[in-house]
């Protein structure tokens, strides 16, 4: 089991910036990947951001390139998601998720095993 806990979610207003956090716990087999996705009312959950726990390559979903930036401390089992430039379209209540099998891909909710809670953030015009 791993129990993933998120925080740093808040309200800004647009242009603004926010950091969310993530700590992993409870597993003594780490993730392979974690990553963001974040959900708005009524729509689907979205692919944000996604690392790779070994060699710390990153992708990014189509909204999140050149603002966002995935990041990890693994002496801490936490990944950070760092919020630039935000906009009202951004707001959403943003998971934490870990994939400890052999796929971690933004496009497939499937491949991840563990999730947070939870954050809001909401961005204000």
């Amino acid at each position: 089991q791993v129990q993933l806990v998120e925080s740093g979610g808040g309200s800004v207003q647009a242009g603004g910036s926010l950091r969310l956090s993530c700590v992993a716990s409870g597993s003594i087999y780490r993730p392979k990947w974690m990553a963001w996705f974040r959900q708005a009312p009524g729509k689907e959950r979205e692919g944000v951001a996604v690392i790779y726990i070994r060699a710390g390559s990153t992708s990014y979903g189509d909204s999140a390139k050149g603002r966002f930036t995935i990041s990890q401390d693994s002496a801490q089992n936490t990944v950070y998601l760092q919020m630039n430039s935000l906009e009202p379209e951004d707001t959403a209540m943003y998971y934490c998720a870990a994939a400890t099998g052999g796929r971690g891909s933004l496009a497939r909710t499937s491949d991840f095993d563990y999730w947070g809670q939870g954050t809001q953030v909401t961005v204000s015009s």
